[in-house]
């Protein structure tokens, strides 16, 4: 199974609070580790189990699955059943199936810390999943008819979501973090920042900020953040610009009167600020349709007329706005 496309996700749930800005481990804020996902020995403070539980359709499907997770600054896989161990960290890992209707198979995959030591944790602990022979189904958006089968899934400190590419149904992603199906790293992310708490364009700015000694420090420390450094510094202006003022739904609007490209006049109906007094009447090109997490449809435009019209292509603020469908004419 080619677990490629998952890769960039999974590295960046892996890594989430590995190393917190301003990556140095003399930094207050990094002497003390935070990970989701994290298994800690039995009878401590943290879970000692999680549990991956998913529908497959398919009359005679099979599974393919990695586990990973940190332990400590390495990164641990494990790819079959029965039991583990990584020193001081002993486990298992237990693969099940049940069939529930002609067709339809529940797979449950449970991981276990069983050491016994006080150190030995599994950190920011997540599965990559593939089917043969089958298709995954979604739980967060079942077909009503298999609605009930799907709330019957019993996920423990981890929740599955489908990956790859939208529509397809070979490749799912159990993460710690609870996710939308078919997560994507955003295009203008020029790679991991480990903070996902903040926005690429403020930690990216921030680390310039960083004087030459904390950079000397950051460049002897971790090989992760002396990446970060390195590549911050040699971005390219226009790799700043597509990080300002980037906005997107959770998937691009479709069966709609408009398309990217479509020439529309304005018509702002709300008159909220003077630019709707100003764009009044203009002729706008579209850039992007958008739907946003309440299911709002926003038509991104360019001004036809603007002089500065390719810094808004750019998305850059001030020369790209945001009108509802009904705020528009095709012209």
């Amino acid at each position: 199974m080619n677990f490629e496309p998952l890769e960039q996700i999974a590295r960046a749930v892996l890594y989430e609070g590995f190393l917190l800005y301003p990556y140095r481990k003399s930094s207050v804020k990094n002497q003390q580790r935070w990970h989701f996902g994290t298994l800690g020995p039995t009878g401590g403070p943290d879970r000692d189990m999680m549990q991956t539980e998913f529908l497959v359709t398919g009359a005679a499907p099979s599974i393919e699955f990695k586990v990973r997770f940190l332990q400590g600054d390495t990164e641990r896989e494990i790819a079959s059943t029965g039991p583990f161990a990584f020193p001081p960290i002993e486990g298992s890992l237990e693969l099940e199936s049940l069939p529930v209707s002609a067709g339809l198979t529940r797979f449950t995959i449970r991981i276990r810390n069983l050491s016994t030591e006080g150190g030995a944790q599994m950190l920011s602990t997540h599965t990559l999943l593939g089917v043969h022979n089958g298709a995954f189904v979604s739980l967060l958006e079942p077909p009503d008819e298999l609605k009930e089968a799907a709330a019957a899934c019993r996920n423990i400190a981890t929740w599955p979501v489908l990956a790859g590419r939208e529509g397809e149904t070979k490749l799912m992603l159990s993460s710690p973090i609870i996710l939308y199906d078919y997560p994507q790293i955003a295009p203008e992310s020029a790679g991991n920042l480990f903070d996902g708490t903040e926005i690429d364009e403020i930690l990216t700015l921030r680390v310039l900020t960083l004087s030459e000694e904390e950079k000397q420090e950051v460049r002897a420390g971790d090989h992760r953040a002396r990446e970060i450094l390195d590549r911050t510094e040699s971005l390219p202006r226009e790799a700043f610009a597509k990080m300002h003022g980037a906005i997107r739904g959770l998937r691009k609007a479709s069966k709609l009167e408009f398309r990217e490209g479509d020439r529309v006049r304005l018509r702002p109906s709300k008159k909220a600020d003077i630019f709707d007094i100003a764009l009044d009447g203009k002729i706008a090109i579209i850039e992007s349709v958008e739907r946003d997490f309440e299911d709002n449809i926003h038509l991104a435009v360019t001004v036809e007329d603007d002089p500065g019209r390719d810094f808004g292509i750019a998305r850059q603020i001030g020369h790209r706005f945001f009108f509802g469908v009904e705020e528009v004419e095709l012209v």
